[in-house]
């Protein structure tokens, strides 16, 4: 299980060969912002009072050693593009993040959907993926590795990738306009429901697997966003009213 520390922030165990690499996943815990967002609100695009969310995220930043003017982040639009980040910034429209660059910090944004962090150590490439269910049908995974190779010369097979907290699979309920676009291998039929169930977390597994990753490469959170609401924001559980998480990496000098 990833290390907690101080219910802050998550640590994946995958990186841990690679001490030049930052790469947590916070928690709801930690911060300033009061009900609904409480209190660790690093989202820059909820209704809580900016200042309070510039503070919690400048010292999250800061316990990493890093400032916000070393980060990168989107405005995330649940598609499928990806961005070749050379420079710090806020952006617009892409869902994953790609970098070689030292001392820069890839962000994305998380409530429910499932953030996958990714490192080349022979190229020295990060990634930073926000696929929700849109992103993963449109296989957002494979065109951040396809980008990862066509810049960088990556190849998945020396990648390390970790597939952080989401909604589980026994919560996420969705009727058969959002099944139907997944294969029968990541979803079920809940007749007392009257739901379909699917399982995020092992279809974007199942990306990285396809892509060339090794499965002793790649570490799945055994967190759920919705499950551990008391632990992470959830946009369902919490219905829309709530803040949000980062999922980050980054590569030290």
């Amino acid at each position: 299980m990833p290390e907690l520390l101080p219910k802050i922030y998550l640590r994946p165990h995958i990186f841990r060969n690679h001490p030049a690499i930052i790469a947590v996943q916070s928690t709801r815990l930690g911060g300033y912002s009061s009900a609904p967002y409480q209190s660790q609100n690093l989202g820059l695009f909820t209704k809580d009072d900016p200042e309070v969310v510039k503070k919690n995220r400048s010292e999250f930043f800061h316990r990493l050693g890093f400032s916000e003017a070393q980060t990168a982040g989107s405005y995330q639009v649940h598609g499928d593009q990806v961005l070749v980040v050379e420079e710090p910034g806020q952006y617009e429209g892409y869902d994953a993040l790609v970098t070689q660059k030292e001392d820069l910090l890839l962000s994305v944004t998380i409530a429910d959907c499932t953030p996958i962090l990714i490192y080349d150590p022979q190229q020295q490439v990060c990634a930073a993926v926000h696929a929700g269910w849109r992103g993963t049908v449109a296989g957002i995974l494979r065109k951040t590795l396809q980008t990862m190779g066509q810049h960088f010369a990556v190849r998945p097979a020396d990648c390390y990738a970790y597939i952080g907290p989401c909604i589980d699979e026994c919560s996420f309920e969705v009727d058969a306009d959002v099944a139907d676009h997944f294969a029968q291998d990541f979803k079920e039929w809940e007749a007392g429901k009257g739901k379909f169930l699917v399982d995020l977390k092992q279809a974007n597994r199942s990306q990285l697997l396809a892509a060339g990753l090794s499965s002793k490469n790649i570490e799945v959170s055994p967190y759920s966003t919705y499950t551990n609401n008391d632990l992470f924001f959830s946009y369902r559980k919490e219905k829309g009213k709530t803040g949000r998480m980062l999922s980050v990496i980054g590569r030290r000098r």
